[in-house]
């Protein structure tokens, strides 16, 4: 194999506000697949690629700097995101063609990958490989791979202090860290959990009744609602676009909330820390009221904090990279066993790539939001 016309998802210039069509280009390329003796590189074929939300903050030309989490896309590359894909050529001894492999590739057909080894095979295959794009998914230790000219770091999070390295929460493993570790549940506490239908709200409040736990959810739609408490086993939920917020958790949380999984910030975080109760503990594990504003909205209920000994954690997955084998194993049994259920919400190819991702700003999508580029 020599070249392979493939189609390209390409960001055409810088983000402002909410991302729109008119900033993606879909393009035609013809891509050079030929590798080279004495390399160690391998050729994908993409076959799902994940609509992650913190893929805004690389659109825009305000990251990359010291102390933001991730590194911005240059105008004019093909965006680089988080996917499964199969090897079709290999001349790296550790992988094989017809490996399952997921990791960081390019919204293309085909990427390939000249510094695999952070590349991770799939070897469970009894459950849908799109299902490694979020639930099975896990952003791990440092892979430097240079992708279209650029070098990405993994989503690189930079702390000039000690250099180290973090990476953005997604998908099954941060549910599971969030939830578990920094939130220290016991059974018969209540949890809120907001955008509980997305692909880490809706693992939450699976989690939650597992621990014996009242749970409550918020989402953009009756749909959502619906589903939270059908599918995934939410005691409540309420749309909270249709509901003045502060009423909506006086009502379902009388008591108060022992836990807050937050997903949105913004306005809603200033509110739930109105409502939360003594010793309350809130993981941080997303912003998504904030990615597209120029200004983000400030907390200012923080006093709370101090009076009600409240904790407010952040995360991010490197932290707790040991905790991936045992969270995978858990995940995969509970599939099985019909205890844990996973929805994603699936686009299929690359000419739809752009509006899946730009429905996941507007909660068009109805749990993990996943682009199928092509079959195994």
């Amino acid at each position: 194999m020599v070249s392979k016309q493939q189609k390209q998802v390409v960001l055409k210039d810088y983000v402002r506000g909410y991302p729109k069509e008119s900033d993606f280009e879909l393009r035609s390329s013809d891509t050079i697949c030929v590798l080279s003796n004495g390399s160690r590189a391998v050729l994908l074929k993409n076959l799902c690629l994940a609509c992650d939300p913190y893929m805004r903050h690389r659109m825009s030309d305000q990251v990359s700097h010291p102390g933001t989490i991730i590194k911005s896309y240059s105008p004019g590359s093909v965006l680089v995101g988080y996917g499964v894909c199969k090897v079709i050529q290999s001349t790296h001894p550790g992988f094989q063609e017809g490996d399952f492999v997921w990791g960081l590739t390019g919204w293309e057909e085909y990427t390939v990958i000249p510094n695999p080894e952070r590349l991770n095979k799939i070897s469970h295959t009894g459950v849908p490989l799109s299902y490694y794009t979020g639930i099975l998914g896990s952003y791990q230790i440092k892979a430097t791979t240079l992708l279209h000219g650029q070098l990405y770091d993994k989503l690189e999070y930079r702390y000039d202090f000690d250099q180290g390295m973090a990476r953005v929460r997604t998908g099954g493993i941060a549910a599971y860290v969030g939830f578990y570790n920094l939130c220290s549940p016991k059974a018969g506490e209540t949890v809120y959990v907001s955008s509980a239908c997305g692909g880490v709200g809706q693992l939450v409040g699976q989690f939650a009744k597992m621990m014996g736990c009242y749970v409550v959810g918020s989402a953009s739609t009756e749909e959502k609602v619906n589903l939270s408490k059908t599918k995934f086993g939410f005691d409540d939920a309420f749309n909270y676009k249709e509901h003045d917020l502060a009423a909506a958790l006086k009502r379902y949380f009388p008591g108060g909330i022992d836990i807050y999984f937050d997903n949105v910030g913004g306005k809603m975080l200033d509110e739930v820390i109105m409502h939360m109760k003594p010793h309350g503990r809130i993981a941080a594990c997303g912003m998504i009221s904030q990615y597209n504003l120029e200004e983000p909205e400030g907390i200012h209920n923080m006093f709370n904090v101090v009076v009600k000994s409240l904790e407010i954690k952040g995360f991010v997955e490197t932290d707790f990279k040991h905790i991936y084998p045992e969270y995978l194993e858990f995940a995969i049994r509970h599939l099985q066993e019909g205890k844990l259920v996973y929805v994603e919400d699936i686009a299929e190819g690359l000419e739809n790539a752009s509006s899946a991702l730009i429905g996941v700003f507007h909660g068009r999508n109805v749990g993990k939001k996943v682009v199928r580029v092509a079959s195994g």
